[in-house]
């Protein structure tokens, strides 16, 4: 579990190509992130309720209690750590997009690390054998297709049938200021996509478990033994800068606040850049034209994405690097335009969509709009009448202040 160094590295990267203008390195962290203290670092309100029993944590690379790992701190407290729970991207978060990953021991520990994208996604009753409670400590984005907060559903689930409490150490989400997008249609649920939200939802995780509990949306009818220990000096006015890449492809805060955005195109035939050196933060294709998207680029296999969507293809597209981050960070909406104009200008129309867009999208009408030429406005307002409800229900969970 020594990890530090690696983690060392990841933050001075992230934090390095951040596009953020002014010091937001590892010794000068912005303002508010100093105001701000995670649920794991608040070791105080949760040690008692690991005294004297077999812990399993639910984590990755994101896991961090000050610059030491939680798996770390909890062992030289003397908890007894039977097993980790890995996510998408896998414990230290180095997986590609959509790889398998496979468990093992730790050689230095004898710790179990099971993987949930893998064999399966669930823990079973035999990984639940002799865990007697789970910690679950993972940086999440705020996106409904961020496969984080799925992971932690189906831990809560198969926990609540087995009366195995929950702990969720809460964290900051960098998309915490605004709602938006379409509702998922229960019909379009998927792991990328469990719930009835918007795409953005501003929810912390730990209010967003709050919700799946609270709603009722677990699939078994036990309620799990949720308890959320909450974020100090944060409201969802916070800015916070994100000390780690939450995963391989969302590499610096512009593609963590483009994400919302850009993530629709993964149901189409464009590329966001995965395979280049700036994922979520271009877009572009071989068939669009030159003289309109002036900017080019071409995927090739990385180790983020050994098999990027126009792999060795030139394309033409958007360059978003120099968009303002100020700008990016205050949005309160997701951005149509790019996948609008996109699809006006792709002359193979039949082509543009596949398979996957109405699960990112959360239902069967986008794709219709898109299509017949309505504009982001006559979209957005087709979308209204179910934020407003949701709004409803995400008001009853909500542990910090408000940005309304």
């Amino acid at each position: 579990m020594r990890i530090l160094y690696f983690l060392y590295a990841m933050s001075l990267v992230f934090l390095l190509t951040s596009g953020v203008h002014h010091p937001d390195g590892l010794n000068d962290p912005p303002r508010e992130n100093r105001q701000i203290v995670p649920g794991a670092w608040q070791t105080d309100a949760y040690m008692h309720m690991l005294e004297g029993k077999r812990i399993a944590v639910a984590g990755n690379h994101t896991s961090m209690v000050a610059d030491r790992h939680l798996v770390d701190t909890l062992l030289a407290s003397g908890v007894k750590v039977v097993k980790v729970f890995s996510p998408e991207h896998g414990f230290r978060g180095e997986a590609a997009d959509g790889e398998l990953v496979e468990s093992y021991v730790d050689s230095e520990t004898g710790i179990p690390v099971i993987s949930l994208y893998g064999r399966n996604r669930r823990p079973t009753k035999e990984q639940l054998e002799n865990v007697d409670l789970i910690l679950f400590d993972i940086q999440d984005v705020g996106a409904r297709f961020y496969t984080y907060i799925s992971t932690m559903t189906y831990i809560m689930e198969e926990a609540s049938r087995l009366d195995i409490p929950v702990v969720v150490l809460d964290r900051p989400n960098p998309n915490r200021h605004y709602v938006d997008g379409p509702v998922l249609d229960p019909e379009y649920a998927s792991f990328i996509g469990l719930h009835p939200v918007p795409i953005v939802y501003g929810m912390t995780i730990g209010e967003y478990a709050r919700m799946v509990c609270g709603e009722n949306w677990l699939i078994y009818d036990e309620q799990c033994d949720l308890t959320v220990i909450t974020v100090a000096g944060y409201d969802h006015t916070s800015r916070y800068v994100l000390p780690l890449p939450p995963s391989p492809n969302l590499p610096n805060m512009r593609a963590v606040y483009l994400y919302p955005s850009l993530c629709l195109f993964e149901g189409t035939d464009i590329s966001i850049g995965r395979g280049t050196g700036h994922p979520f933060q271009v877009f572009g294709h071989p068939s669009l034209p030159e003289d309109q998207f002036p900017f080019q680029f071409t995927p090739q296999s990385v180790s983020a994405s050994p098999n990027p969507p126009q792999l060795g293809n030139k394309c033409f597209g958007r360059d978003l690097r120099d968009l303002p981050i100020e700008e990016l960070r205050q949005k309160h909406q997701i951005n149509l335009e790019y996948i609008l104009e996109a699809y006006a200008h792709f002359p193979e129309k039949e082509l543009f969509f596949n398979r996957g867009f109405e699960i990112r999208a959360g239902n069967n009408l986008l794709r219709e709009q898109i299509k017949a030429g309505y504009t982001a406005e006559e979209i957005r307002k087709s979308w209204q009448e179910d934020l407003d409800a949701f709004k409803k229900i995400r008001a009853k969970y909500l542990l910090y202040p408000d940005y309304e």
